[in-house]
């Protein structure tokens, strides 16, 4: 598995993203996000600032029911080379549905820009999942997502979907996998961002989300005991800046029963993951491959 460089430490005063280092300080302890901290990227934070800003303008949108796909292609008049090539190479996984998963307080609006692009390429059922902000267990979000899945499956014929999850979404959407047999099911689940060890920002949330989100909490324990002969194949994608997983490397998925590979994104911060050009590029081009895991894919900084 294959893991990037560490995180360096940030300004005197304030942390990456603007968080004051004292307000983290009351909570952590000074020693530990010392070290633990992204340093400071000036572009990353024009990019990320900019993406929270549209991010914000297309949340309403967001919230409105998506419709699904209401039936299948069976010819390729009408579509663009791109697409096509998709079809004649590979009509499986064309037609294979994928599902995003989004992150916490969050909605499809942070996929606008991959939902694009994965229908650009020639996927043709690309759809959301939607939880509440109300959200307060990870394990019950997992069950509702497992009937999410199997409404996608009966809906659209195929007996296996690829999910793509950012943030929070991530760790629901493995524990689905992981522990409810969702990896009968998914074939890929493609993680951007998701603190698989845990994030130290948690402890700023007094809810039962924030106590699972720990660093070495009963379902991070959970997450991390024997899962044999898990189908699932994990592409993991993670980034030194990201200001929300605390420190960065709990990012990384390190289970000896899972087919995981681990990707660094440079110069990019957590709510820039889903919008990323070139990871977008990747992701597609992952699940137009089935079975296409050994690369390596490090974006410029």
């Amino acid at each position: 598995m294959g893991r990037g460089g560490g995180a360096g430490e940030g300004p005197a005063d304030r942390a990456a993203g603007g968080v004051p280092r004292a307000w983290l300080r009351a909570v952590t302890g000074a020693g530990r996000l010392r070290t633990a901290l992204p340093a400071p990227s000036l572009r990353a934070a024009v990019l990320e600032t900019a993406w929270i800003t549209t991010h914000l303008a297309l949340y309403p949108a967001g919230l409105l029911r998506e419709r699904l796909p209401r039936r299948e292609r069976y010819g390729l008049a009408g579509l663009p080379p791109v697409q096509r090539g998709l079809w004649v190479g590979d009509v499986e996984a064309a037609g294979r549905p994928i599902l995003l998963v989004h992150g916490m307080a969050d909605n499809r609006a942070i996929f606008t820009v991959l939902t694009r692009g994965l229908r650009k390429r020639g996927f043709q059922h690309v759809v959301s999942v939607y939880y509440p902000p109300t959200t307060n267990d990870i394990r019950a979000a997992a069950r509702r997502l497992s009937t999410e899945v199997e409404a996608l499956v009966a809906g659209s014929g195929h007996e296996r979907i690829h999910l793509v999850s950012h943030s929070l979404g991530g760790v629901i959407a493995r524990y689905y996998v992981q522990r409810l047999g969702g990896d009968r099911r998914v074939d890929t689940l493609v993680t951007l961002g998701t603190p698989h060890g845990g994030t130290l920002v948690a402890h700023l949330l007094p809810l039962q989300l924030g106590r699972q989100l720990r660093p070495g909490s009963d379902l991070i324990r959970e997450l991390a005991e024997p899962a044999p002969g898990c189908r699932t194949r994990f592409m993991v994608y993670w980034s030194a800046l990201d200001q929300l997983v605390i420190p960065p490397q709990n990012a990384l998925l390190d289970h000896p029963d899972l087919h995981a590979h681990n990707v660094q994104v440079h110069g990019v911060g957590h709510m820039s993951l889903p919008i990323h050009g070139r990871l977008v590029h990747e992701i597609s081009a992952l699940l137009s491959r089935p079975g296409a895991m050994d690369h390596s894919f490090s974006t410029g900084a």
